[in-house]
């Protein structure tokens, strides 16, 4: 695991954006986020949804019109190779972000999920293809297009450090009854996904709603990614193991489901009652400022562009407060 240099406070954004311009969309995380992310682009194309743009290239499935995918589950094969063509339209939103980042000059840090190998290979089951053969792909799959993304970026913006979220979504129900997967064996597919980030970059773990906390600190993300709610304090141990192992916690402080609030108060207040819960358990204050990032709690691909601007701005506010006591912490301690 590692997170060196990571800044403390620092907003970055989840999934979606409800962008239909990917130009737009790009100059957008570059002026909102701290950590500049690539995001998803459903609006703009149905071929840029996670999974879409997750089984574009594999053997056996083509490109149908306007963006959807067709899956013959005969022609799917573990061991084919996956093509990774960036030009394609599914991925319309990192080829905006690229070039917005090169004419700004951006250095520093970037962020961009991909799905994961339990939501892809459930997502190639429910296509019918058959269970071994579905996450032997999707294992496949998941990994061999990272690679060639972190690749893509490091040549196409020299210099820029990489955090990498395996977005999992339907991570969330591994421990209800009558799941396709055994625990073990999700955890042990997640954590080679992750694995395979961590060669070049720093990986993340993001499962978009309540999850088994202990499964998804099992996978080994560098970075885990958890909505701000106040049964987290619940699991303040494992927290703050985490932590002392020199794990990271982005911090979903915004909610995207529902109503949004209109100014980061709220957001702020829910994030400070429960890290005064976690402290009260033996959490470290000073390593809680340090090692937090700021997030929205979900994409907001189904909300509008004036939602996200008031999400983001939200979050940024909650981020520039985290990171100006993490500053003063360490000034304090002399760190």
């Amino acid at each position: 695991m590692t997170t060196s240099g990571l800044p403390g406070g620092a907003s970055t954004g989840i999934g979606s954006l409800p962008h239909r311009d990917a130009r737009a969309a790009a100059e957008f995380s570059l002026d909102h986020c701290s950590i500049p992310f690539v995001p998803w682009l459903p609006r703009r194309s149905p071929a840029e949804g996670p999974i879409a743009q997750a089984m574009i290239g594999m053997h056996g499935v083509t490109a149908g019109q306007y963006g959807s995918i067709l899956v013959d589950p005969s022609r799917i094969d573990p061991l084919a190779p996956v093509v990774t063509d960036l030009s394609h339209d599914a991925f319309g939103g990192l080829q905006a972000f690229l070039a917005a980042a090169r004419e700004r000059q951006h250095t520093g840090w970037v962020k961009w999920q991909f799905v994961g190998p339990v939501t892809l290979g459930l997502a190639l089951m429910r296509a019918g293809v058959p269970m071994s053969e579905a996450f032997e792909s999707a294992v496949r799959c998941v990994r061999e297009r990272v690679q060639h993304i972190i690749a893509t970026v490091d040549a196409e913006l020299p210099g820029v450090r990489q955090l990498v979220f395996v977005e999992e979504g339907d991570l969330a129900e591994l421990m209800e009854p009558g799941f396709a997967l055994a625990p073990d064996t999700a955890i042990d597919l997640v954590s080679g996904a992750l694995a395979a980030i961590e060669t070049s970059a720093v990986s993340g773990l993001h499962v978009c709603g309540p999850a088994d906390i202990p499964s998804q600190l099992a996978t080994g993300p560098a970075v885990l990614s958890l909505p701000v709610h106040e049964s987290l304090a619940e699991q303040a141990g494992y927290l703050v193991r985490f932590l002392e192992r020199g794990g990271v916690i982005a911090w979903g402080v915004v909610t995207t489901t529902g109503p949004v609030s209109g100014n980061a108060e709220r957001s702020w207040r829910r994030l400070s009652s429960l890290w005064c819960e976690l402290v009260n358990r033996g959490a470290d204050p000073a390593m809680l400022r340090r090692q937090s990032l700021i997030t929205p709690e979900c994409g907001l691909g189904s909300h509008t562009p004036s939602v996200a601007t008031s999400v983001y701005e939200m979050t940024a506010e909650v981020g520039r407060r985290v990171h100006d006591q993490a500053s003063a912490s360490r000034w304090v301690l002399g760190a």
